[in-house]
């Protein structure tokens, strides 16, 4: 009988999907002449989807991953780098 723990991490699977998504929503974002970074954080701040394009389905998205995930990943990124 094998008695050890198995563990199984799906951070570096979520995270690479996050990565993914804000990218796709990045593109959409310049790709209509928007400034990016300005209607991402405008988004991450209000919650108001508005600031996203609908473009290639990135405003559907973006509201696939909670704002607070965002924040998190952003964060741990920036200080992690």
């Amino acid at each position: 009988m094998n008695d050890k723990t198995m563990t199984f991490s799906i951070g570096n699977e979520q995270e690479l999907e996050i990565r993914k998504i804000l990218t796709t929503v990045y593109d959409a974002l310049k790709e209509k002449g928007y400034n990016p970074i300005n209607q991402m954080v405008g988004y991450i701040l209000s919650e108001d989807p508005t600031y996203i394009t609908t473009h290639n389905n990135a405003r559907n998205l973006i509201r696939k991953i909670d704002r607070d995930t965002i924040l998190q990943s952003l964060v741990k990124f920036y200080l992690s780098a």
